[in-house]
């Protein structure tokens, strides 16, 4: 009986979802004139009528030879005059680093495969991170443009987790050579990366920059992060796709650092680290939040550690972000919001709708202030003092969200000096195996929100205050509505049938009967 209930829930969630997802496609611009703030300007850049092709330049596409002085006097050429487009034709085309410059598109057409060196001198840069396979700084009015595709042999640059990878593949990577942690917990292809391991470049960053369009390209393989654009006005990154192994060490897809007014739309990603992700830190002018202004819509995430993710360098701040009609497949948690003490910072007016997920490996919904990665290998990191920057979540509006799997439905995890606060959920609706937990929470409602799963207990709140849980539809079996500990007050419940619950509502010690008030 109880398989055929959560069958028919299951069907149910299916045929809600469907009617969500009525609502239609619209053009990058419909987003940037309907964002539920305002948005500064959002314009692709222009360029002159003028082809530069790399071949007239030397470039060869053998896949042998080492184009890197070619192309990069194909883009001095394009700058110099006044700018243009840099053509990459179809081809097999193997170089080292790539330097844009401003005024210049470049543009890899369909067929052309651009191959970044596996040899690791080409980008070694003494005393930091290495060189960026390709990059630019302080630029305006530039392009990635065109269906190319753009390898970083990252194969040859990461480490491998032994808890990420199949027994095969560690096994066939550990006989290849290369070097073990002490610990055994760890793959690098060269004794050298294991020694540094901020040798790893990242595959594309532009930074400090004005008015930059990135249109079609895929970006594979890359050694570290796939794409990192820092501090950028007028940010288009369009029809995108990012091609990573689910087991790539950093592997993060989109990692967008203290940019102001950019869309993500229509782009796909497979990553082995954060999908979509939102990082804002170092910021000197403290008055305004150093990312602003952010849309992501219509872009499909299949395997990464979160789908759209929000830290977890937050400190700079963050204000103004709609995250709207995108869909997430497979990935470790849905919708990711991660920091910590002594890297957090104000974030708030965090728009997410429409959003459709569907096999969820750990939280379909997260807010958490306490994050922490830790190589493998490494020592502990030292506890930090509440007196550091603080995470600091408030002001989201979460609404039309719908999750078909997960293992945990909703988790909400803040500091006792600052709790996760004023976040709505509105016509949610989520099927996992754990229900909901919300600790150190404040000021939250929920209204419309439909829980399938077989968890006894849909709500546990500890240490939280001001709930307001209004229209809740859960699981006929469930024993419990609520399990209060800790100094849990000012929780409010309308609208909820839990006459028939055996236990509705459990108080834990010195939680007093006035913490939950049933309407």
């Amino acid at each position: 009986m109880k398989k055929n209930k959560l069958t028919l829930l299951a069907i149910l969630l299916c045929c809600t979802t469907a009617f969500a997802q009525e609502q239609t496609e619209h053009d990058m611009m419909w987003y940037v004139n309907n964002a539920p703030f305002k948005m500064g300007t959002i314009a692709e850049p222009k360029f002159a009528d003028k082809t530069f092709n790399i071949k007239s330049y030397g470039a060869v596409g053998d896949g042998q030879t080492l184009n890197t002085e070619a192309i990069s006097k194909a883009i001095n050429a394009c700058s110099t005059a006044g700018g243009g487009v840099v053509l990459i034709p179809p081809g097999l085309w193997l170089t080292g680093p790539i330097e844009l410059k401003s005024n210049v598109n470049l543009h890899a057409a369909t067929g052309a495969l651009v191959i970044f060196s596996s040899d690791h001198s080409l980008f070694t840069v003494s005393g930091g991170r290495g060189k960026p396979q390709l990059y630019g700084e302080k630029l305006e009015n530039v392009a990635i443009t065109g269906g190319g595709v753009f390898d970083g042999a990252g194969d040859t640059w990461r480490p491998l987790k032994k808890s990420k990878a199949a027994p095969t593949l560690w096994n066939d990577l550990t006989k290849s050579g290369g070097a073990l942690t002490k610990e055994g917990d760890m793959w690098y292809p060269t004794k050298e990366g294991m020694a540094d391991d901020r040798l790893r470049p990242i595959m594309v960053v532009i930074s400090s920059s004005k008015n930059v369009l990135i249109d079609g390209p895929t970006f594979k393989n890359s050694p570290n992060f796939a794409f990192n654009p820092k501090s950028i006005t007028n940010l288009i990154i369009r029809n995108v796709k990012i091609e990573n192994e689910y087991y790539a060490q950093n592997g993060d897809a989109i990692d967008l650092s203290t940019c102001k007014n950019a869309i993500v739309y229509h782009c796909t990603v497979h990553a082995g680290d954060d999908g979509i992700c939102m990082k804002s830190s170092g910021a000197k002018d403290k008055s305004t939040a150093a990312l602003e202004n952010i849309i992501i819509a219509e872009n499909i995430v299949y395997h990464a550690h979160g789908g759209f993710v929000i830290g977890s360098n937050t400190d700079g701040g963050m204000n103004n972000i709609w995250v709207t009609n995108n869909n997430f497949v497979n990935t470790d948690i849905g919708i990711r919001v991660k920091s910590n003490e002594g890297r957090g910072g104000l974030v708030h007016n965090v728009y997410i709708d429409h959003i459709y997920m569907r096999d969820i490996l750990n939280e379909a919904i997260l807010i958490s202030s306490y994050y922490e990665d830790k190589r493998p290998g490494s020592a502990p990191q030292a506890p930090v003092t509440a007196s550091d920057k603080t995470p600091n979540f408030q002001d989201f509006h979460i609404s039309n969200v719908y999750c078909n799997s997960a293992k945990i439905a909703i988790s909400i995890i803040g500091l006792p000096q600052m709790p996760v606060s004023k976040i709505d959920f509105t016509d949610v609706t989520i099927s996992a195996n754990k229900a909901v937990c919300i600790i150190e929470g404040a000021d939250l409602t929920l209204k419309n929100v439909k829980i399938i799963s077989p968890d006894k207990t849909v709500f546990t709140l500890n240490n939280s205050r001001n709930i307001s849980l209004s229209n809740i539809s859960f699981n006929a079996d469930a024993s419990s509505f609520i399990s209060a500990e800790g100094a849990t007050s000012g929780v409010v419940v309308s609208g909820t049938n839990i006459s028939k619950l055996s236990n509705a509502v459990k108080l834990g010690s010195g939680v007093p009967k006035s913490a939950v008030v049933i309407k």
